[in-house]
């Protein structure tokens, strides 16, 4: 991290939370963010569904809600960037302030609740994306929907047309009842909807399954086999926690899904498992605390076959993303691994 970095990091730490999360999606678009270019190698360069990613390291959904940065962001070291959650109809979320810095833990909480300009602005936007990058939506249902399943189904035909792929989001612990949706049956029928949405779009596209850290080992292989048989192309392992246990920070009984270094291990756990439930057959996207390079090598050896991150830039800067795709370069390089698909699952069992 530069020495600009840091002053700029300490300046938006001096903001409101979200505050300054505004401030850096405005620099950002303003071009007063310096930003490296494609980060790139023969063993960086991976295939995930289908998609062909310059590295494995994405940027998570939640930075930028509304596809407002995404030719920035393209240009930022990121192998693959997801906007969003976006629902049919514009929303605010939850009464503020909804976003709390634990810097003790590394860690921070959100109660957003899906706050976002809705389908027609993202849309408006996405159909304005840089064509070189690869982009995806997080698709989400607006909180007083009285069919939920279907607002997914909405959001993806309206904007499956720019995207290369599409995350189906029942994860987050912000929009009551939402984590219901993970039960098999609900699950099943919500799946379905999207996957054929999928399948008629003028370009079929893969779609993802984000799910959260806090289920059981009944509740992964259920999911496990319903994403399988709906014909969805990976999971996302995972979103935020409830879990407070270990925190120190002052905020840490803020209601809310709990991100950054707090979650590493328990969505770690989770991915080693459903690389052991799908037989590392289903693609997984590792998302979690990653901070460094070596946390998103652990993700990999565990049976991530590409990352997330997004809590980490808070703690470290925007340029955390480049540093650690050029680490991990380094350490696929160290362990004789000629691409990242030969690391993938090297080491889940130490996580089970």
């Amino acid at each position: 991290m530069s020495i600009a970095e840091r002053l700029a990091l300490a300046a938006l730490h001096r903001l409101e939370p979200e505050r300054a999360h505004h401030a850096a999606l405005l620099a950002l678009r303003a071009g007063l963010t310096p930003l490296p270019g494609p980060v790139t190698s023969p063993r960086l360069r991976c295939e995930i569904a289908g998609l062909h990613l310059a590295n494995p390291v994405g940027l998570a959904a939640g930075f930028d809600k509304d596809a407002e940065a995404l030719g920035p962001l393209s240009r930022a070291g990121f192998g693959f960037i997801e906007a969003g959650a976006i629902t049919p109809r514009p929303q605010p979320g939850n009464p503020r302030p909804r976003l709390f810095r634990l810097p003790r833990d590394r860690a921070v909480i959100n109660r957003f609740g899906f706050n976002n300009d809705g389908m027609e602005a993202a849309a408006a936007r996405l159909a304005k994306r840089p064509a070189e990058a690869v982009i995806g939506l997080n698709l989400g249902a607006n909180k007083d929907s009285a069919d939920r399943a279907e607002d997914y189904a909405r959001v993806l035909s309206r904007c499956g047309r720019y995207l290369d792929f599409a995350t189906v989001n029942v994860s987050s612990p912000n929009t009551e009842r939402l984590r219901d949706l993970q039960g098999a049956e609900a699950l099943q029928s919500l799946l379905s909807g999207v996957v054929e949405v999928r399948d008629w779009l003028p370009r079929p596209i893969p779609v993802f399954l984000k799910i959260a850290p806090d289920l059981d080992d009944d509740a992964l292989r259920e999911i496990a086999r319903v994403a399988g048989a709906c014909g969805v192309d990976g999971i996302i392992a995972t979103n935020t926690t409830l879990s407070r246990k270990g925190l120190q920070s002052p905020a840490r009984d803020e209601a809310g899904g709990l991100s950054g270094a707090p979650l590493f291990k328990r969505s770690t756990r989770v991915l080693a498992r459903l690389s052991q439930v799908t037989q590392g057959k289903m693609p997984l996207i590792g998302v979690g605390g990653i901070a460094s390079a070596e946390d998103a090598y652990t993700k990999i050896r565990a049976g991530a076959s590409a990352v997330q991150l997004y809590t980490g830039l808070v703690y470290k800067g925007l340029s955390l993303a480049a540093d650690i795709a050029r680490g991990l370069d380094g350490l696929l390089s160290r362990d004789g691994h000629a691409n990242v698909a030969q690391a993938v699952g090297t080491n889940r069992e130490d996580w089970l």
